[in-house]
């Protein structure tokens, strides 16, 4: 990196009293992840209810029931997949803090030489490694830490399963109402185009917001997430338009 960079392009202070105070705080648990997945399938499954209802000639009142049906349950089936599956890696990581407590107790010797093996491939040697591996085994929670982190790849931060579901379920249900929403004010045959092109909106508008934790720009992230997006929506779309052939069939 350059050391002549502008210091305004550093995101926080690194003086020691802001260093202790940042380090003291811990990582933050992120959510953005929960954001784009549930905010791109909220949008693809709406707007191919609604393209594929709209197809058929069905009436607004349908799309609308269809469309809120789909919002409610199928942004609550993947808020309850989400909170499972987040549940599933705390309860794997309580196993495992089991399992390296019981570790540490029994073969005490056995685990020192694997935080040994694991400080030596960091470069570690001599009596650094040697000291290295006393300061580690000295604290047992410090040990047990070391060994979740490096052993088995443990994250170092907590995300609660609860607002994993929560967030997936609001970005579903928020995302997945804008191509909806046209069908409130006016008639299946306007309403689809603007659908379409609101969207369209929604994909690109959650690829440009996920560019804040990126190093992307906005317009590139939002183009990648438009084209993903509207890719899925389109073979949704397929699918209906195909189905309904044979149905009319």
């Amino acid at each position: 990196m350059d050391p002549n960079a502008d210091r305004a392009t550093i995101e926080h202070a690194h003086s020691p009293t802001a260093i202790a105070a940042r380090l003291q705080e811990g990582p933050r648990a992120s959510y953005l992840r929960d954001w784009v997945f549930g905010g791109i399938d909220g949008a693809v499954t709406t707007f191919a209810i609604v393209a594929g209802v709209a197809g058929a000639s069905l009436s607004t009142n349908v799309i609308l029931i269809l469309g809120a049906a789909n919002l409610l349950a199928d942004g609550f089936s993947m808020a309850a997949g989400n909170y499972s599956g987040v549940k599933a890696e705390k309860d794997d990581y309580e196993r495992l803090r089991e399992m390296e407590i019981r570790h540490i107790a029994v073969t005490p010797e056995g685990e020192k030489e694997e935080v040994r093996q694991i400080f030596a491939a960091k470069g570690f040697e001599g009596d650094d490694l040697e000291r290295a591996v006393e300061i580690i085994t000295e604290s047992h929670e410090r040990w047990v830490r070391v060994m979740l982190e490096e052993e088995h790849g443990a994250p170092k931060v907590d995300r609660s399963p609860v607002k994993a579901g929560l967030v997936t379920f609001a970005a579903f249900f928020v995302c997945g109402a804008a191509p909806l929403a046209p069908f409130l004010f006016g008639g299946a045959s306007h309403a689809l185009a603007i659908a379409t092109a609101m969207a369209g909106a929604t994909f690109f508008g959650i690829g440009a917001l996920k560019s804040k934790w990126s190093t992307a720009p906005w317009w590139r992230s939002g183009l990648e997430t438009l084209g993903i997006g509207m890719i899925a929506a389109g073979v949704a779309y397929g699918v209906g338009a195909l189905l309904k052939g044979l149905v009319g069939g």
